[in-house]
C-alpha cells in the first residue's frame, strides 16, 4: 500500500498527443527560428460547457454530444479537462479500469476491523473476487499509487472531515481502511458522537471524521442510526446545527446527491420544535438549488481560504436496473463480475442537472476566492456494476427484506476493499498537487 511516488507520471502516448497548445508552441519557436521576428500569441479562452441528456427515448443513459457547445460524453467541462501545472493534458477522470491482481487490493478486508457488515462482501458470502483487483488508468497519464505514510505525514496535526450521506461514509471507510494499517493498534481508535464519527491516528495527532448530513442543511433525516424517512423534510436555510462540527476542519470532502431523488421535498420555515412553521413542497432540483445556496453561503462566511481545502464528490451511480447493460431489469447488480466495457456507458439514475447546480454554486464561490475541487467520480463508477454488496451483506431490514434478498440486494454501496479506494487515490493526488 506504501509507495514513493505521489506525481502524476504522463505516459509516452500523453507526452506525444496531450496538448495542441504544446504543438502550436513549438510551431512558433520553429517560425522564430527562422524568421528572427517576434511572436506573440493570446491565451486560449476555456468555454464552460455543461452536458445535456439526449432526447432520444433510446438513447436517454447517454450524453448528447453537441456541435454547438461541444459537450464531452463524460460530463466534464472544457477546463476540468484541460487542467493545468502537474495535470495538464491528463484528464484523471477519464480512462478505463485496468485488471491488475499484483497491486491491486491495496488491503484486504479482513485487516480493516472497520469496515461495516453492509460493506464487507467476502465476510457475507461472496467468492468471486475479481471487483478487488480492478485499477484504475487515465488514458494519458499514470494515477499516482496512494502512499500511506505520505497521507498521515500530511494530515499530521490536522483534520480531514466527510461530510454527507452513506456514500461519503464509504469513501470515509475506505480512507480509514487506506491508512490504518500504518498504525500500531494502541495509536489508533475510533469514536462515535451523535452524527459524527472520528478516528483517531494518536501518533500523528490527526483525526479522519464523518459528518452524518445527507441533504446538507437540517433535516428530518438527521439520525444517523435511524433515518429511513421517505416523506423528508428540510429546512433550506438552516445548516449552523451540522457546520459547527466541521467548521475547524483542514480538508472538507462534501457529498449530496441520492437522498434528494424524489419529485418534491418538503420545506420548513420554522423549527422542528415549534407548531408554527410553513411547510411548502418544493420541486427536487429547486430545494437542491436552496440548499447550496446555504451551503456556499456559509463556506463563502466562514471558511479560512488559506488553510482549509474543499472537495466535492459528485454522484455516486447505483445499478438497480440490469437492463442498462443488456440484462433483465430485475436482476439488477447481482451476479455481475465484470466492469461495463462500453465507453461513456452512463446510467439513468444519475442526474446531469443536479451536478450541474453545484458545478454553478462552486464557479460562484471561484468568484469570490474560494476554490472547491469536484471530485467527478461518476463516469468512472458508472462501469463498475460489478463492485456493489448485492445480497452479499448483512440483511438489515424488515422480514419481507430478509425473506427475498435479491429484491432487496443493495446495488448501491460498494464493496470493500473495492471503488471508493479510487476515490480515494483521486482526493489523495489533489491534496499533494492541488
Amino acid at each position: 500500500m506504501s509507495g514513493k511516488n505521489t506525481q502524476v507520471v504522463p505516459k509516452t502516448r500523453g507526452l506525444m498527443n496531450c496538448s495542441f497548445h504544446s504543438l502550436v508552441a513549438a510551431l512558433l519557436i520553429a517560425v522564430f527560428m527562422v524568421s528572427g521576428f517576434y511572436i506573440t500569441r493570446e491565451k486560449n479562452l476555456l468555454v464552460e460547457d455543461h452536458p445535456e441528456r439526449n432526447k432520444d427515448a433510446d438513447k436517454s443513459a447517454n450524453y448528447q454530444m453537441a456541435n454547438e457547445n461541444r459537450t464531452a460524453p463524460d460530463g466534464h467541462r472544457e477546463e476540468e479537462k484541460s487542467g493545468s501545472g502537474l495535470f495538464s493534458g491528463c484528464d484523471l477522470f477519464s480512462g478505463k479500469w485496468v485488471f491488475d491482481n499484483k497491486s491491486f487490493p491495496m488491503y484486504k478486508e479482513q485487516d480493516c476491523s472497520f469496515i461495516d457488515d453492509g460493506i464487507a462482501c467476502e465476510k457475507f458470502g461472496r467468492k468471486d473476487l475479481k471487483y478487488q483487483h480492478w485499477r484504475w488508468q487515465p488514458h494519458d497519464c499514470d494515477l499516482p499509487r496512494f502512499n500511506a505514510t505520505a497521507m498521515l505525514e500530511r494530515l499530521r496535526g490536522k483534520r480531514l472531515v466527510f461530510v454527507g450521506d452513506s456514500l461519503n461514509r464509504n469513501q470515509w471507510v475506505s480512507m480509514v481502511c487506506l491508512v490504518q494499517s500504518q498504525i500500531p493498534p494502541a495509536l489508533k481508535s475510533m469514536h462515535i458522537n451523535g452524527s459524527l464519527m472520528t478516528f483517531k491516528a494518536n501518533e500523528y495527532n490527526a483525526s479522519i471524521d464523518f459528518y452524518w448530513a445527507p441533504l446538507l442543511v437540517e433535516s428530518n433525516s438527521d439520525d444517523l442510526f435511524h433515518h429511513r424517512i421517505p416523506n423528508r423534510i428540510i429546512r433550506a436555510q438552516a445548516i449552523e446545527k451540522h457546520a459547527r462540527h466541521w467548521t475547524d476542519a483542514d480538508i472538507l470532502v462534501f457529498n449530496s446527491y441520492l437522498w434528494w431523488r424524489r419529485p418534491t421535498l418538503k420545506v420548513l420555515w420554522g423549527s422542528f420544535e415549534s407548531h408554527d412553521g410553513i411547510y411548502k413542497d418544493v420541486g427536487m432540483l429547486r430545494s437542491y438549488e436552496m440548499v447550496l445556496r446555504t451551503w456556499s453561503d456559509w463556506l463563502d462566511i466562514h471558511i479560512d481560504r488559506v488553510k482549509t481545502k474543499l472537495f466535492f464528490t459528485s454522484m455516486s451511480p447505483t445499478h438497480n436496473r440490469a437492463d442498462g447493460w443488456g440484462m433483465p431489469a430485475s436482476q439488477k447488480c447481482n451476479n455481475e463480475t465484470e466492469p461495463i466495457s462500453k465507453e461513456w456507458y452512463w446510467g439513468i439514475d444519475s442526474d446531469p442537472r443536479m451536478m450541474r447546480l453545484v458545478e454553478a454554486s462552486i464557479d460562484e464561490l471561484k468568484t469570490k476566492g474560494l476554490k472547491v475541487q469536484i471530485l467527478n467520480i461518476t463516469q468512472l463508477s458508472e462501469y463498475r456494476k460489478d463492485a456493489h454488496p448485492s445480497i452479499h451483506r448483512m440483511q438489515w431490514g424488515s422480514k419481507e427484506e430478509l425473506a427475498n434478498p435479491m429484491r432487496y440486494a443493495d446495488c448501491t454501496h460498494w464493496c470493500l476493499p473495492g471503488v471508493p479506494d479510487v476515490w480515494n487515490t483521486l482526493l489523495y493526488t489533489y491534496i499533494f498537487h492541488y
